[in-house]
């Protein structure tokens, strides 16, 4: 049988300002992030309610400890030799295969868990760690084929994008 040729085909070339994006977006929806924001905000009002340094310590903390550790862990993770040459994706019937050199993956329409947007990035998860992460700047005119190609093949439910 013939190998049908992909709907769409791309490469993207990953920065530490397109992880970044990914992994605030990837902590602060989570229930974990959300309720260090909240304990950061009590402590500053318990800070100025009652003026002791330890709540203000612990607001500072909570509010600047995720995002300033983010920022490291995108630098960090840029040092892997995956992110150093550009990420081949081709987007067809079967899904989105990904290749790099002589390593090719392909995560399967019924594994992709959900397709979000973030300011920088429409990131498709494979699983619960792992994600496609399309950059809208690299994309540029194929962004909106993009969106069509994901909301042809995923189940709407799954799909939290905005244009």
């Amino acid at each position: 049988m013939e190998e049908k040729e992909p709907d769409m085909h791309f490469e993207v070339q990953m920065s530490d300002k397109i992880l970044y994006d990914y992994l605030v977006y990837h902590n602060y929806s989570k229930f974990s992030g959300i309720l260090s924001v909240c304990f950061g905000v009590l402590g500053l009002l318990f800070f100025a309610k009652t003026m002791e340094a330890v709540y203000l310590a612990l607001a500072i903390l909570l509010i600047l400890y995720l995002p300033i550790n983010l920022k490291y862990r995108s630098k960090v993770q840029m040092m892997n030799s995956v992110f150093k040459k550009p990420l081949v994706y081709d987007i067809g019937e079967k899904g989105i295969t990904v290749s790099q050199d002589d390593v090719v993956t392909c995560a399967e329409w019924d594994k992709c868990t959900k397709a979000v947007s973030t300011r920088q990035s429409i990131v498709v998860y494979t699983g619960k760690r792992n994600a496609c992460i399309f950059p809208r700047k690299q994309l540029g005119e194929k962004l909106p084929g993009l969106l069509a190609l994901l909301g042809k093949y995923m189940d709407p439910k799954k799909m939290k994008v905005r244009y």
